[in-house]
Order: C-alpha cells, then sequence, then structure tokens
C-alpha cells in the first residue's frame, strides 16, 4: 500500500496563523508535529506500507520535503502541481507514477486529525482488502452532529463486510437536512480519504474523463526530476481539466464502497474545529502561547509573539501572530475567508505571507518596514546558498551576526565573519553561503525606490528557481 499525501490546501480560514505560501497543513496546530507530519506519522504499526507519494504546490516543495526529513521519511516522489487543478488529477498523477497498476493507493489529505489510530488502522486494513477486489473504496466518516459544513455519501443497501456500496454523494446541506441525514443512520460525512488499486482508478478515469487522464499522462511524460521533485511542464498541465475525485469518478462508478469509520476524525477546516480538537482549561478555554484571562469561558486564544489579555468574553476566537491579530465569534469563524478576500482585492501580503518568511536556504524576519527602506533578520542554514543574483531598484546593506557567510559581489569572493558587514548597490550581480556548520545569522537593511521582493533577477540557483 502506497499513501498518497495530497498537499494541495491553502486553509484560507485559518487565516491569520495559516497563509498561502504557509498554509495550515504545515503548521503544529494539534501537536508539536506539524499536521503533515502528524498525516504521515499516524501510519506508523501498519504493515506493507511502501513509502509515501506527496502532490503538492510548487511552491510549498521545500517545506514538505524538509517536514518529512525532519521525521526521517523518504518520499518515493513529489511531484509538484505548477497550477492547481483539485483532487482528480493529482490522484492520478500519483497513480501513473505507481510501479505497478495493482499497487494500492490510500489517499489523505495532509491536514486533518484523527485521534483514534486503532480504529483508523483497523478501516485502512478493511478498505485495503476491499481495494483488492477492485472496488473504490472511501471512508465515511459516522457523523455526531448535523454538520452542514461537510458533504455526506449516503450509503446503499449492498454490504461488502463492513462496508457498504455507494447510493449517492452529496453536497453540503442546509441544517434541517443535514438533521434528516443524521437520524437516518444512512448518511456518512465525506472524508476526501480513499483506497483504491492504482489500475483500478485508472481505469474508471478513463472511462469517465479521458482527458485528464490523457493530459496527466502527458504531464508526467515530459516532467523533469530533481532531487526528490517530479517538476510536470506548466503549459501542458494547465490544459487538464480540474475536477474533484468524487465529480471525476467516485460519483460516476459503480466500483464505489464505504467503510464507516468512527475514530476522532476532524478536517480541523475553521477556528472552532481546532477549539474542538484542542484541549482546554476548566473554563473551556483552548489557550496557546502568553495568555492572560479573565471571566472568560469557551473561547479560543493563541498568542504567537505577545502577551494576549482577554476579559469577560465567552465564544470567541482571538488569535496573534507577529503581523495580525483576528477577533471573531465562534460562530463567524467561516467568515473569515471574506477577510482574507479583502486583503487579496487590497495586493496585501498579509493573504500569503507572515512577516517571517521561509526559504529553501533558511529564512528571514522583516524587522522594520518603511517607504525607502526595509530591515530584515536572515538567517540561512549551513551549506545552504542564495541565488546569484541582482536588483534594478534596492541596495543592501548586510551585517553578519553569527557564523560566517561566504559573498560573491561582481566576480570578488569576500569571506564576512562576525561583527563585519558588506555593501552590495544597486545592479550589482551577487550571491551569498554559508560556508560553515552553524546558522549563518545576519541583519540585512535595503535602500531604494522599490524594495518588493519580486525586484529579484536570478542567473543561478540550485533550488530550481531561476
Amino acid at each position: 500500500m502506497i499513501p498518497v499525501i495530497l498537499s494541495g490546501g491553502s486553509g484560507t480560514r485559518l487565516w491569520p496563523l495559516s497563509r498561502g505560501q504557509y498554509p495550515k497543513q504545515f503548521l503544529p496546530l494539534v501537536s508539536g508535529h506539524t499536521m503533515i507530519q502528524e498525516t504521515v506519522l499516524r501510519l506508523n504499526g501498519l504493515t506493507g506500507m511502501k513509502a509515501p507519494i506527496a502532490v503538492c504546490n510548487e511552491d510549498h516543495r521545500f517545506m514538505l520535503a524538509e517536514q518529512l526529513w525532519e521525521i526521517g521519511v523518504k518520499p518515493a516522489a513529489i511531484i509538484l502541481e505548477p497550477v492547481g487543478k483539485n483532487t482528480a488529477p493529482a490522484v492520478a498523477l500519483a497513480a501513473l507514477s505507481a510501479q505497478s497498476e495493482n499497487d494500492i493507493l490510500l489517499i489523505l489529505p495532509a491536514d486533518h486529525v484523527v485521534e483514534n489510530r486503532p480504529a483508523f488502522h483497523e478501516a485502512i486494513a478493511q478498505a485495503r482488502k476491499l481495494a483488492e477486489q477492485d472496488l473504490l473504496v472511501t471512508f465515511g466518516i459516522v457523523a455526531t452532529e448535523p454538520e452542514t459544513g461537510y458533504g455526506y455519501i449516503k450509503a446503499g443497501d449492498q454490504q461488502y463486510g463492513p462496508a457498504f456500496n455507494v447510493a449517492a454523494f452529496v453536497e453540503k446541506p442546509d441544517l434541517q437536512t443535514a438533521q434528516r441525514y443524521l437520524e437516518s443512520g444512512d448518511y456518512f460525512w465525506n472524508s476526501g480519504m480513499f483506497a483504491f488499486k492504482a489500475g483500478c482508478f485508472l481505469r474508471e478515469l478513463e472511462k469517465f474523463n479521458p482527458e485528464m487522464l490523457a493530459v496527466c499522462r502527458e504531464a508526467l511524460k515530459t516532467a523533469k526530476t530533481d532531487l526528490d521533485f517530479v517538476r510536470l511542464d506548466k503549459t501542458i498541465f494547465s490544459t487538464c481539466p480540474a475536477d474533484s475525485i468524487d465529480y471525476a469518478v467516485m460519483e460516476k462508478t459503480d466500483k464505489a464502497a464505504v467503510i464507516p469509520l468512527d475514530a476522532g476524525w476532524n478536517d480541523v477546516g475553521s477556528w472552532s474545529a481546532l477549539w474542538d480538537v484542542t484541549a482546554k482549561d476548566s473554563s473551556g478555554n483552548a489557550i496557546k502561547g502568553d495568555v492572560l484571562t479573565v471571566d472568560t469561558v469557551n473561547s479560543f486564544i493563541h498568542s504567537s509573539s505577545k502577551l494576549v489579555a482577554v476579559i469577560g468574553v465567552k465564544d470567541l476566537v482571538v488569535v496573534e501572530t507577529d503581523d495580525a491579530v483576528m477577533v471573531a465569534a465562534k460562530d463567524r469563524v467561516q467568515d473569515v475567508k471574506a477577510i482574507v478576500d479583502q486583503l487579496k482585492a487590497l495586493k496585501r501580503d498579509e493573504a500569503q505571507v507572515h512577516r517571517k518568511v521561509y526559504r529553501p536556504w533558511g529564512h528571514f524576519d522583516l524587522v522594520d518596514c518603511g517607504d525607502r527602506h526595509h530591515t530584515k533578520r536572515i538567517v540561512v542554514k549551513p551549506g545552504a546558498k542564495l541565488s546569484v543574483q541582482k536588483h534594478h531598484h534596492r541596495a543592501e546593506h548586510w551585517v553578519v551576526v553569527k557564523g560566517t557567510a561566504w559573498v560573491n559581489k561582481n566576480g570578488e569572493s569576500i569571506l564576512v565573519t562576525e561583527n563585519e558587514s558588506v555593501y552590495i548597490p544597486v545592479g550589482v550581480v551577487h550571491s551569498l553561503e554559508n560556508p560553515g556548520v552553524i546558522p549563518l545569522e545576519m541583519v540585512e537593511v535595503q535602500s531604494g525606490s522599490y524594495l518588493g521582493e519580486d525586484d529579484i533577477v536570478r542567473y543561478e540557483d540550485q533550488y530550481g528557481r531561476v
């Protein structure tokens, strides 16, 4: 069985923690591990599991690779989508990448919580047996309340041991309809998790959407591989129809089966959902970070960098980060997406990035920002190198605080050590690397008429960003 980790989500409803360039699957929301690490780690103990295949946004590739490396997992492949096309093409790419059409794929979104691991393992073992019989298996979550934020799966009359044939996939209902679904006992929440043979899925996809399969085949055939990454041709993959696995295959096939899963599942799709799965104090508050409360009940309060004091409130969500504070009624957290839409419309960076921005070579923290100057704290990992580049509008002054920097400026190589500095004028081709064994820490002061991150002309880059 091959785990297929789908990591294409943006997690906008968990803003301001989750951002476009650093979405929720890469955050440690419910434990010391990130969501994607938890997704892989909860498979420990299952027999016959092969190295995972991950499918992700091209911009997230280094975060994904590093977070898997941190838990000792080397993926069989990391397939990079140059544009998002929903889950059906992502699964098709993984199926085409399997070594054998008889390999069973276990499709797992990267941002779910499963509290009862033994029950989850038992459901996977059952799904494996059904997949070996050429069924396309989905995991239906046993509903505990009339949830209007999930799609539903209706079980049919035919049984396959603990599973049922799928009678229908149902869109998110209104409250009255959801209550009826709950009372009937025939409906399950749609988890977005699946298990099936690679070849079986591809044959069904060819039957119902041959154009999608053809584009995926061609995109993989012309893909380029570097390190663990499989880079798809953007021009080709952009022509692929966009569709979910439900619409493309599962709603149309006669091979669909649903296994009931009661394992403490949660898709952590909102702040209220995260409150549900987070440990609480005696007043029902889920608290993380430097927080003080007085007469506060049933609230979610998260502090990233500052003391947050909350007095005399209930059922609130308060989230503080380096560059933003969000306060919402707990029953209105689905509307956080409207704030993100406003930020995008205003072209504000807070929709996409945090004050701390991660790069494949390390990260930088935007400490101060003015009309004609930016000040950053830069950390470069040992052995890492920034691209060979120049800027049309800004000059840079680097001061080494810790470690050693190897700087190339217009062909001249300079070793810069602690408490030393170097100046990079506008238009000068330059590069920077950390030749040492400890992280390089620097302060960078930028000055100029335009200080946007897109003022970079790259000539050479070991991370493929040219």
